[in-house]
């Protein structure tokens, strides 16, 4: 059985509910939190992991609870038989700051002592910030898709980070806040001219904005028919972008030698085997911008990793690779084998690779090196001014 596209991808859900029944039902925000269980259950069986801050359970003035983090807790607690067998871990990253244990209800304590201890869960300390921009860094940095449901600024500076980082922003219009906040503030945008697309792209002949109208959440619409609505979207979803910074004349000498390459090797690996989807601008494809370097540098600014092969000596391969390096984005250096580079790209963990051996033995050392660079630091970290 063929894996879902969500296997593996990090879900981070992430609202508020507004504490005003007369603007969030007691009917709506339980159809929302049926439908968040729904979307949950779903999820762990198709093999996806989590994104889930660790926090008070604050609740609005009739007992409802204004977030859904525990209701996602619970639910995954409850349903750990559904996850696939081989699916990976963790399960959850876990993000917290150091006054969060203490804060965590009675209720929940057994359940997140349960879990904190055993290898389902990551946790990320965001120690010693209390500002929530600090936390949601933290977890947008981690997670691969955000669903948002209600919410305010936070909501709305997360789907900033995620977009800024190229990631799907999900919006839900469940009814549970005031209208031009938060989630529904993000649907009436994706839903007016051509924006939808700036919040995600889906790999089918249905538009961005066809989607939103699909997953559209009217009261007369069950629990039921809108989670398979958000989940069919999900799995449609175009994977993370692997940007390709390569060779691209195809009467230089070297473009057989550098086109077999990411043919047999390279697209193989990233796409058939790490979910990527290669991402190259040759001026073939349609064009989401006017001009062909704003084309170029919006989707390598918004890439998951950049391939770089600086085979054939192009400077504007030396340029995007630059701009990849200082974006701090995951960059894999590739030149084909006795390339004459200007720097020893040794210093930067870079892939000689082979014209020679089989496919097989070619993509093992491509495997091999990507393995041992994915998870590697930028060259000049982030650090805060007042640690």
């Amino acid at each position: 059985m063929a894996l879902s596209s969500l296997f593996g991808r990090r879900i981070h859900l992430a609202g508020s509910i507004v504490d005003d029944p007369a603007i969030a039902s007691v009917t709506e925000v339980t159809r929302a939190r049926e439908t968040v269980v729904a979307l949950v259950k779903e999820l762990m069986r198709k093999g996806a992991t989590f994104v889930i801050p660790v926090d008070a359970e604050k609740k609005r003035t009739d007992g409802l609870p204004i977030c859904f983090d525990w209701l996602i807790w619970e639910t995954i607690h409850q349903n750990i038989h559904l996850r696939p067998s081989d699916a990976p871990s963790p399960l959850i990253v876990a993000v917290k700051h150091h006054k969060n244990e203490d804060q965590i209800p009675d209720e929940f304590i057994e359940l997140w002592e349960a879990l904190r201890g055993s290898s389902l869960v990551q946790i990320e300390s965001a120690a010693h910030w209390n500002m929530n921009s600090k936390r949601m860094e933290t977890q947008a940095r981690h997670g691969d898709i955000l669903i948002a449901l209600g919410g305010g600024e936070g909501v709305l500076y997360l789907a900033n980070l995620y977009h800024d980082a190229g990631k799907p922003v999900i919006p839900l219009n469940l009814k549970l806040v005031a209208p031009n906040t938060g989630a529904l503030r993000l649907f009436d945008f994706g839903t007016s001219g051509n924006h939808a697309r700036r919040l995600f792209h889906a790999d089918s002949s249905t538009s961005s904005q066809s989607w939103l109208n699909r997953i559209e959440m009217p009261a007369r619409k069950s629990v039921q028919d809108g989670a398979r609505d958000i989940l069919e979207l999900l799995e449609a979803l175009i994977p993370p972008k692997a940007f390709v910074v390569r060779l691209l004349n195809s009467t230089h000498p070297e473009y057989e030698d550098v086109q077999a390459f990411f043919e047999n090797v390279v697209q193989p690996v990233m796409e058939g085997e790490l979910g990527y989807k290669l991402e190259v601008v040759d001026g073939k494809q349609a064009y989401d911008y006017a001009r062909i370097d704003q084309e170029i540098f919006t989707k390598l600014h918004r890439s998951s990793v950049v391939l770089a092969d600086i085979t054939g000596l192009r400077p504007n391969c030396f340029l995007e690779l630059g701009y990849a390096l200082g974006r701090g984005l995951p960059t894999m250096v590739l030149a084909k084998l006795g390339t004459e580079h200007p720097f020893d790209i040794y210093s930067l963990s870079g892939h000689h690779w082979k014209t020679t051996g089989s496919s097989e033995d070619r993509k093992r050392e491509f495997r091999t090196h990507w393995n041992a660079i994915k998870t590697r630091p930028p060259l000049v970290p982030t650090e805060p001014l007042i640690p």
